[in-house]
């Protein structure tokens, strides 16, 4: 996700000089091609990243079209108040990109987490939230996001996830994309870099004869609601994936736009990072195991909501 970012936002700003990119002391290596392109548009703020917010908003004042880029727990939650004020409240387009989201730091303890950016992006006015799924994903939201004229936060993963699209889908800014169609049972949305792990979840339902659909929903905020109209009404199970807290990100935003639904079909299933600090420390993959957000954990909880089957037998029970 990081290379593809930084490949996708070079071509963009050698077609669009407004574009100059502002880092929190991380990513220099990464983004040679952008200094040796583009030069003169490259900031390095250093460890002070709500002061390089601030230095963005004012760029966006001046007609730039600026980007942030750091570790997703700093970049959001150090630098709220002025994202808050100084981004959302003038609606400037500003393009804040937060790296390593949800667990990718999951090495390095709570001060890296990001469980709660989402929850955070999405109340402040104005603002978009896009979360990518893959590389493919990276790129085409970043260059809707050069379109987009307010603020928008995208959140990366970081450790390699594996690429899911052959071809580029259909990538709008607010529409979620159905990435495999399914039966009528058992839908799973996902958002951001657990893309991957609710694909392998879907393949493991399939060793149990359930044909379940997968959609990523990458844009939190708008959301596609649309589309979940359509999904409630088909499926019997639809189950939200997020490596993010139960309160705040996709899980909640879909609890709080079903509140106001009638005559709904699906029963909601909601997986994500329970509301606590995680204290140990171990790779992404342990994370998501101990909180149940790995593929077979995710497997086995719709199992269960499905009358007659057994996690451990193939066989109707």
């Amino acid at each position: 996700m990081r290379n593809t970012f930084a490949s996708t936002l070079t071509k963009g700003a050698q077609t669009d000089q407004r574009i100059v990119l502002l880092s929190g002391d991380i990513g220099n290596k990464l983004f040679d091609s952008f200094k040796e392109q583009c030069p003169g548009r490259f900031f390095n703020c250093g460890v002070a990243e709500a002061n390089m917010t601030s230095i963005a908003a004012g760029m966006a004042l001046c007609g730039l079209r600026p980007v942030t880029y750091t570790i997703a727990s700093f970049v959001t939650v150090r630098c709220l108040e002025q994202i808050r004020i100084d981004v959302c409240y003038h609606n400037l387009p500003v393009i804040i990109v937060g790296v390593g989201a949800g667990l990718s730091y999951a090495e390095l303890g709570a001060t890296h987490h990001s469980c709660e950016d989402i929850a955070m992006m999405r109340v402040l006015p104005n603002m978009t939230v896009v979360c990518p799924g893959d590389a493919v994903e990276v790129r085409l939201a970043l260059a809707a996001a050069f379109k987009n004229d307010g603020p928008l936060y995208i959140r990366l993963g970081k450790n390699g996830e594996p690429i899911i699209y052959q071809n580029d889908p259909d990538f709008q800014i607010g529409k979620g994309i159905i990435v495999r169609e399914g039966g009528q049972e058992v839908c799973l949305i996902s958002t951001g870099n657990i893309l991957p792990v609710v694909i392998e979840s879907a393949n493991i339902l399939a060793t149990y004869g359930i044909d379940a659909q997968v959609v990523s929903m990458h844009t939190v905020k708008p959301l596609d609601e649309g589309l979940l109209g359509r999904l409630f009404s088909k499926f019997k199970i639809v189950a939200t994936v997020e490596e993010h807290s139960l309160i705040g990100g996709l899980g909640g935003s879909v609890a709080e736009w079903l509140s106001g639904q009638r005559s709904i079909k699906a029963e909601l299933l909601r997986f994500g990072v329970k509301d606590e600090f995680i204290h140990g420390a171990g790779k992404q993959k342990t994370a998501r195991q101990s909180l149940g957000i790995d593929a077979e954990s995710v497997a086995k909880e719709i199992l269960k909501k499905k009358q007659g089957y057994s996690y451990k037998n193939a066989e109707a029970t």
